[in-house]
């Protein structure tokens, strides 16, 4: 008799299982799997994803204010090369906030923990009572938080707190060599012609990846940034800072007093860097209007390999900016089917503004992400390692725009023609962009 029962729980338990799998395969499998599964086994628990062990609320948008509107949180990135903190990239009045706590959720259990941030207010706030900042939180032991919240307070209800997933926790291999950050895009912009000209020349020089910080644009740059999107090569981060704050498109509060300066550029910028830290080995800070021309290499991998070479350690590089005025044209390159788009055609332009003496002459960066804490727009404020200041004979920034010296003569200003050393690939691959966009969109 024993046997025989023995014989019966065996056979009941075989036939659990075949009607188990049968349902399994069913169009329901999934969610009945789970349903049997615990059935035949009690000890057994469907894991739950760590976003539903997390509390709070997921947020939505790139700029997330605080409740005391006085706090806005951009992300939130893992950074271990000193100690195991979280390091917020965010927006904050330098006075009036005072105190702001980390609310971690910890794997796997989505517990929280509470712990008191450090705010670092950059030191590049050009007067504004709005900077860029850094809210720092050590990371408490015994925990992986994969999301956390910020909050004034330790006490509080978490399941009103925005919650924020924690970026870079996990190390990735280089998908990119360079990556171009440009912040931001406002004012409508239609620079139509001379963006797509960047952007060609940009991969000519071998950037795989654009990143743009966008406010506003015309309907036709949207047209334009569709194709690049699709393309791959460009990352839309909207940029919507006036809806938050009053912005000033100037960069320091004496010329425009309003709430933060030139669309809270640098809190873009420092994003950037922080975004592509572990998927881009060098990362480039400059404008749309801005290029950086190798003078002695055809493009920037083998300059960048040559001058890492002769500057062992140093993750930042300086390029001067040169002004290319737009007032000041040739005849060459007059080709008609641009002249029916918007902006400037960058190679009729090829005479540069003197150097004065008595001025500084700003730089744009190629940083390596990695070495680099805090960033501005033309130097960074904290890093690792050295800075090194690229000689003209090397490289240049080619930026065309409004003259900064307009009184100037045309004979008083150098010729420069090293953008025509690209001049048939460029003019090939622009014409292919606008005959798939600008110009499809005029016929």
């Amino acid at each position: 008799m024993m046997h025989c029962g023995k014989r019966h729980i065996c056979a009941v338990v075989a036939c659990l299982l075949i009607f188990a799998s049968i349902l399994i395969c069913s169009r329901k499998g999934t969610q009945l799997q789970n349903i049997i599964t615990r059935k035949i086994f009690p000890q057994a628990r469907t894991v739950s994803p760590e976003s539903q062990l997390c509390r709070g609320k997921p947020a939505q948008n790139v700029i997330t204010p605080l409740k005391d509107n006085r706090t806005f949180i951009i992300a939130p990135y893992f950074d271990d090369r000193e100690s195991k903190v979280t390091r917020v990239i965010g927006i904050v009045h330098h006075e009036d906030v005072k105190e702001l706590y980390c609310w971690f959720c910890c794997q796997p259990q989505g517990k929280i923990h509470v712990s008191k941030s450090q705010i670092e207010v950059h030191s590049d706030r050009f007067g504004f009572p709005y900077g860029a900042a850094d809210i720092v939180c050590l990371e408490p032991q015994n925990c992986d938080p994969t999301h956390v919240s910020v909050h004034w307070s330790p006490h509080g209800n978490i399941d009103q707190l925005p919650r924020f997933e924690i970026k870079n926790r996990k190390a990735e291999t280089f998908s990119v060599d360079f990556t171009v950050c440009i912040s931001a895009m406002f004012g409508n912009y239609n620079n139509v012609l001379q963006f797509i000209q960047s952007m060609e020349m940009y991969k000519i020089l071998g950037v795989q990846k654009v990143v743009v910080y966008k406010n506003s644009c015309s309907q036709l740059m949207e047209k334009v940034l569709k194709f690049y999107v699709e393309e791959g090569t460009v990352e839309i981060i909207p940029w919507p800072i006036n809806s938050h704050l009053k912005v000033s498109s100037k960069w320091h509060f004496s010329m425009d007093p309003k709430d933060i300066g030139y669309y809270g550029q640098i809190t873009a910028l420092n994003d950037c860097v922080y975004r592509n830290m572990q998927r881009s080995k060098f990362v480039v800070l400059n404008d749309a209007d801005e290029i950086i021309l190798p003078l002695k290499h055809p493009d920037w991998k083998t300059m960048m390999s040559s001058l890492q070479e002769q500057n062992p350690g140093t993750g930042i590089f300086l390029f001067e900016n040169h002004i290319f005025p737009e007032t000041v044209s040739t005849h060459m390159f007059n080709i008609s089917s641009w002249n029916t788009v918007p902006g400037i055609n960058i190679l009729q332009h090829v005479h540069r503004e003197p150097d004065r003496k008595e001025v500084f002459n700003p730089r744009k960066m190629i940083i390596d992400p990695r070495k680099v804490i805090q960033t501005s727009v033309h130097s960074v404020l904290r890093g690792y390692g050295k800075s090194v200041s690229v000689p003209v004979d090397v490289a240049l920034i080619y930026h065309c725009r409004v003259p900064l010296q307009g009184n100037l003569p045309r004979e008083s200003l150098i010729r420069d023609t090293t953008l025509w050393r690209y001049n048939s690939s460029l003019i090939m691959n622009v014409n292919k962009v606008l005959h798939q966009t600008v110009l499809e969109a005029q016929q």
